[in-house]
């Protein structure tokens, strides 16, 4: 009888093993996705289940390939550090067996060679699995097509989650306002007392979310000087409570009502990797072309949906929420720690509902408590 031949890859132990009648052969480090396990088309998760390899490509490339579209673009030289998320020497892409993981192909899983070989061992991938790229080599070259692939789910707690609101919070602008303001002074007023009647939870924040849109309609040279805005006014001692958490081992998440490529620099100053926030179109002239109107942080309750999300991808030990607004409160069925902040807009009912409330991020001592 042949032997059987399996891949078995754990996300606990960020390992992938060859298996052989049940036995393993060889054991390869690697990095799944650093947003945890999902399904969900443009999530950046790792799905779980039974999988097949449908596709054996690169063949004979030389190893640092770069694949673009699964197609050889050159080589990558090692000594060129990039962030990006690149697909290197081999690519195994997977089809996926199951009904919750059916999109698998249509998502472009892979197994592929990677340019972070420093990070194999922990989750650090856009939803592939990365593989050194001499292991990628050898593994290519170890197993066939159709062969099957079990990637088990996360049983245990690999992280903290931090969610942090920007506007009022990490910066102490409030984003649409200062499209308002640069767009036409003359409709100021107006779209900041939206604002604040849904952040005090007077009026429903899907009401006045499209209504202030229609009013600005803010093109991108616009957009571009309210990024600048956000950054020059970070909220004294953010990034260092932000240092303190993630020294402490927790994983902070910008979770926004706000324009995600208004907020996006933002992040990138303070040392935040993930943004939950809006989308924002524009058109090839630079135009206003609309937002992502559908996404869940534009009406109430929605930071609890990309919250709950996020507990279900990462099985989390503690999770806290930090923010300014009703919408921030109204996550706090859903986290384990709610903080209200008051650092630069006081409302008295997330006041009198927050577990915790901060009028500055300046008190050490009280962060201390809340990061342990």
């Amino acid at each position: 009888m042949n032997p059987t031949t399996r891949i078995k890859i754990s996300l606990d132990q960020q390992t992938l093993e060859l298996h052989t009648d049940d036995q393993s052969v060889r054991s390869f480090a690697i990095s799944s996705a650093e947003k945890g396990m999902g399904f969900a088309e443009g999530s950046l998760r790792t799905p779980t289940g039974r999988f097949a390899i449908s596709e054996k490509i690169g063949d004979d490339q030389p190893i640092h390939t770069r694949f673009q579209a699964r197609v050889p673009t050159g080589t990558w030289n090692p000594g060129d550090f990039t962030e990006d998320d690149l697909i290197l020497t081999r690519i195994l892409r997977l089809e996926g067996l199951d009904a919750q993981n059916a999109n698998t192909m249509d998502r472009y899983i892979y197994i592929h060679g990677t340019n972070r070989e420093d990070l194999l061992g922990s989750p650090a991938s856009h939803g592939c699995i990365r593989l050194s790229n001499s292991d990628m080599i050898e593994l290519f070259n170890s197993v066939e097509k159709d062969l099957e692939v079990t990637i088990a789910p996360l049983t245990g707690s690999q992280t903290k989650l931090l969610f942090i609101d920007c506007d009022s919070t990490l910066s102490s602008i409030e984003g649409i306002d200062e499209l308002a303001r640069m767009s036409n002074p003359a409709i100021f007023s107006e779209v900041v007392a939206l604002t604040n009647a849904a952040m005090d939870g007077e009026v429903p924040l899907d009401e006045v979310f499209g209504k202030r849109m229609k009013i600005i309609q803010p093109n991108r040279q616009i957009a571009e000087k309210v990024v600048h805005c956000y950054v020059e006014n970070i909220v004294p001692g953010a990034a260092a409570m932000i240092r303190m958490a993630k020294d402490n081992g927790w994983m902070p998440v910008i979770l926004s009502g706000g324009f995600a490529p208004l907020i996006a620099p933002l992040a990138k100053h303070l040392g935040i990797r993930h943004v939950e926030a809006v989308p924002l179109y524009f058109s090839e002239s630079g135009d206003y072309d609309g937002y992502g109107e559908n996404y869940p942080t534009t009406r109430n309750m929605g930071k609890n949906q990309i919250i709950r999300a996020w507990r279900e991808a990462l099985l989390p030990e503690r999770v806290i929420m930090i923010g300014d607004g009703v919408s921030d409160l109204e996550t706090k069925p859903d986290v384990d720690v709610m903080v209200g902040f008051g650092g630069v807009v006081s409302r008295d009912k997330v006041k009198s509902g927050a577990d915790l409330w901060l009028t500055d991020f300046l008190s050490s001592s009280q962060l201390s408590e809340l990061f342990v």
